[in-house]
């Protein structure tokens, strides 16, 4: 099964740490949870907090030990392919749950949601027509996800992963 993950972090820098993770497997179900931070990560940027309204507070008083979300995105995860549409970024924040929480960093590994788009549309509608398909669903589904985030009060837990998901459903199921 398709996974399509997304997370939103502390900063955009390297010391920076997950603080909400989101999936969407490709039948449309999925979880997001906000992440306690570890012990040892420390880096905040206020204009991230800005971006994505999540406050340290908020974690510290709402957050899941980042342990146990860790285990849970472990279970769901094995044996399924997992894509992030950032896969470098998200990559980078899978590694620090996973080593924060005793794993080795790539005990999980992340594809780009640009490779099952492709395989999807060129074997739905043909390589001659992929592009266009890939770019119809896109728009269709990113006008959707303005108005509708899912999985918590604030907002969708893993936008862009719902967003990848929905534009998958969409375009390429039957």
């Amino acid at each position: 099964m398709r996974i399509f993950l997304d997370f939103e972090a502390s900063s955009l820098s390297k010391q920076s740490y997950p603080i909400e993770v989101g999936w969407v497997l490709e039948d449309g179900t999925g979880e997001g949870h906000l992440i306690r931070r570890a012990p040892e990560w420390h880096d905040w940027d206020n204009k991230a907090e800005a971006l994505h309204g999540i406050s340290r507070e908020q974690l510290l008083r709402d957050g899941t030990p980042h342990e146990l979300v860790c285990a849970r995105l472990i279970e769901i995860f094995a044996g399924n392919i997992v894509y992030a549409s950032a896969p470098s970024w998200d990559g980078h924040w899978l590694s620090m749950l996973l080593r924060a929480a005793g794993h080795p960093r790539h005990l999980l590994r992340l594809k780009d949601t640009e490779e099952t788009f492709v395989e999807a549309a060129q074997a739905r509608v043909g390589p001659k027509h992929a592009a266009n398909r890939i770019a119809e669903a896109r728009t269709r589904s990113e006008a959707r996800a303005v108005a509708h985030r899912q999985w918590r009060t604030r907002g969708a837990n893993g936008r862009s992963g719902a967003i990848s998901s929905r534009a998958w459903i969409r375009a390429f199921t039957p």
